[in-house]
């Protein structure tokens, strides 16, 4: 299993922070879309880098359009020489249309059909066939040689897609290279409903799963001493329940019956109470959405967890943490 580590979110850090990255062992390097453009801090990093998989994780493919993300994912695959991963999600219905002023519809059913228009807006760049998307949501059939891209050597980038509800990863399985799992996600989800949606997925495109990558962020929730594990678990705590208010992800907590702290943790959001919400996440909470305890537990219990689902993940530390613990964890993970 593979480790990866996110890229900073500072811009002016964006260099050394990729560099550090590699030079500390990571298997690979992700930014997410929050704050800044994740494309062109990509590409600053793949400058500053040579070795380590670097990729979008995620992109919002909903505030953009299929041509706008071929051009940009084309052109990373290329600076990057081959080692970019486009990775996309849907984001939430209020952020599309508030935030991005961009339609919201059917989202799995969309991106299925975003994914595959970019697969032949490539496959008209890469190998000159026609370009003729005619979708529900999507419609692209104009490509002059003045616009379209030279063929390169390291082609179109491979594609994962994040998910949590069923239909979403269904489409994962469907038409993409790879799927990430989400942080606010466990051993009981992932076997129950994740596995058995992704396998439906590529049944019906007859992908192989030995080609299919798996990876994603989980919860770290690691300390040697009593300050430092009351520091995790705090911070730990609070992370899970900013996740849990989120309607989406409901049935996470619904199939382990605390589909009712969902409504109380969002009831908190909008009051601005922030602070207030972790201090409902228990312990019992804790233990099945993070791997806690010492470094080598932690280790322990993310090998056990996620070892025969998943080929990389990241960890997430949501806290201060000095980084001779989370090199101690890493190792941990390895040597399990």
């Amino acid at each position: 299993m593979k480790i990866d580590s996110s890229l900073t979110k500072s811009i002016a850090d964006t260099a050394d922070d990729a560099r550090s990255i590699e030079a500390e062992g990571y298997d690979g390097l992700w930014v997410g879309e929050t704050k800044h453009d994740p494309f062109m801090q990509l590409l600053i990093a793949a400058q500053a880098t040579e070795r380590v998989a670097i990729g979008t994780s995620i992109a919002i493919a909903f505030a953009r359009t299929p041509m706008t993300v071929a051009h940009s994912a084309y052109d990373l695959a290329q600076y990057c020489q081959g080692r970019f991963v486009l990775g996309l999600g849907s984001q939430i219905k209020p952020h599309i249309e508030k935030r991005f002023g961009m339609p919201w519809s059917q989202p799995a059913k969309r991106m299925r059909e975003f994914v595959l228009a970019l697969r032949a807006i490539w496959a008209c760049w890469h190998e000159g066939a026609p370009l003729d998307v005619r979708g529900e949501f999507y419609r692209h059939t104009l490509m002059t040689p003045f616009f379209s891209p030279d063929a390169h050597p390291y082609g179109p980038p491979p594609v994962y897609l994040a998910g949590v509800g069923v239909h979403m990863t269904e489409v994962a399985g469907e038409v993409c290279d790879g799927f990430f799992f989400h942080p606010l996600t466990t051993t009981r989800y992932v076997s129950e409903v994740t596995v058995p949606a992704l396998d439906r997925g590529r049944a019906r495109s007859g992908r192989d799963a030995s080609s299919f990558t798996v990876c994603g962020p989980a919860f770290v929730c690691a300390g040697r001493t009593d300050q430092e594990m009351a520091r995790a678990i705090k911070g730990t705590k609070a992370q899970i329940a900013f996740y849990a208010s989120t309607p989406a992800y409901r049935p996470v907590l619904e199939l382990h019956g605390w589909g009712d702290l969902q409504p109380e943790l969002t009831t908190l959001t909008k009051q601005g109470r922030w602070a207030d919400m972790g201090a409902l996440i228990d312990d019992e909470m804790l233990d099945v959405f993070a791997a806690v305890g010492d470094p080598q537990t932690v280790g322990r219990v993310l090998h056990e967890r996620f070892g025969s689902f998943a080929s990389r993940i990241q960890l997430y530390v949501n806290y201060p943490a000095e980084a001779a613990l989370v090199n101690e964890v890493v190792a941990a993970v390895r040597g399990a």
